[in-house]
């Protein structure tokens, strides 16, 4: 039987078309990606991504434990910051990426993991926990909604008396919502536009009032609920990497261009000896952004990408008809010669060559 979000019986009533995702039962669309999508590039859109995972880590070992299992650096965050970073198994190969919080409460921390990949995360980050350190799944007890778009500020500043414009990129405040009770707000999202995620306990504080209380403050701004189609094209018009998709147990995050999250001059880290090894003999592929250049040809997870001989030199590993800019765009990876923006490349769809230019995300400015 699959699960389903606090927010079910709201997608229900709004008439959301619910697709299993990551065990989970999910709205996928309501009034339609395009309207969706357009409601967050334009002026602001809400989606449930109540299905995600929490981890709560504390006590004095937590850091250590948190520094052993990612590739970022957690000893450089401050509380109310958050990190970006991946978790390696040791060869390198990526277990999730995943969003490191540090809490105002010393030695206390929380990660933010994808739905699919739960209970595959839980277990790894406990076989390693050889430290002072406890591990919780908040998962089944938080719920989470992110509101996205240019008038997300203004439509959640109605609703708090914390100065929201004041909470920078990666940064995160608690607060009450509404009266409702206290949430975390936080600066970071996954659609390239301003936003944030909100984070609360479903048990204490109620989640329709929250969802009803964001939708009448944003009416005035043409606020619409947001399912995972538009989650999936407005990521990919920001190069934003899918685990599943785009990194996988098969990747490793040099070649997945998050050599930025991956600090291999801090301790100790499982795949660090790995990753030192590749970086010295240089890679041989790496996920590369393309624009294809017929605009009725639309790139899908799968196709084989092909060089100007003929060759097959990669994947498609995400693909879609970017909504902003009426063209196909995608993600795949491609031997290290065919890397260059502005290279030329073939993308084989039903059989036929649509020629496409790598293009280095993001795609649009936000």
């Amino acid at each position: 039987m699959l699960k389903t979000t606090p927010f079910h019986s709201v997608h229900e009533k709004a008439g959301a078309k619910l697709v299993e995702f990551a065990g989970y039962e999910m709205p996928v669309q309501y009034k339609g990606i395009k309207v969706e999508h357009a409601a967050v590039r334009e002026a602001v859109g809400v989606f449930d991504v109540s299905h995600m995972g929490e981890f709560f880590i504390s006590g004095p070992g937590a850091l250590d434990l948190i520094q052993k299992v990612t590739v970022n650096d957690a000893s450089k965050l401050v509380p109310g910051k958050a990190q970006y970073s991946c978790m390696c198994y040791e060869d390198g190969g990526i277990v999730d990426d995943l969003i490191v919080y540090k809490l105002f409460d010393e030695d206390q921390y929380i990660l933010v993991v994808n739905a699919s990949n739960i209970e595959k995360d839980l277990e790894w980050i406990k076989s390693n926990n050889t430290f002072d350190a406890e591990v919780h799944d908040n998962s089944p007890d938080t719920a989470l909604l992110a509101v996205q778009g240019p008038k997300s500020v203004e439509t959640l500043q109605k609703l708090t008396d914390l100065d929201l414009s004041d909470i920078a990129f990666y940064s995160f405040k608690m607060g009450d919502l509404a009266g409702l009770g206290q949430v975390v707000f936080s600066a970071t999202g996954y659609t390239g536009e301003k936003g944030f995620e909100i984070y609360f306990d479903k048990n204490t504080v109620d989640p329709e009032a929250v969802w009803n209380a964001i939708f009448e403050a944003g009416e005035e701004f043409g606020i619409e609920p947001c399912g995972l189609g538009a989650r999936d094209t407005l990521r990919l018009e920001m190069g934003y990497a899918l685990y599943g998709n785009d990194i996988t147990s098969e990747t490793h995050p040099l070649e997945a261009r998050l050599g930025w999250i991956t600090k291999l001059d801090k301790g100790d880290f499982i795949g660090k000896e790995v990753l030192l090894k590749k970086k010295e003999e240089g890679i041989n592929r790496q996920l590369v952004g393309f624009v294809m250049e017929d605009e009725r040809s639309i790139p899908r997870h799968g196709y084989e990408i092909i060089d100007n001989e003929g060759n097959v030199i990669g994947e498609v590993t995400s693909g879609t008809m970017s909504i902003t800019l009426g063209k196909g765009l995608g993600m795949g990876y491609v031997e290290k010669a065919s890397t260059t923006d502005g290279t030329q490349i073939h993308i084989a769809i039903r059989k036929k060559a649509a020629g496409a230019l790598v293009q280095k995300p993001p795609f649009i400015k936000t």
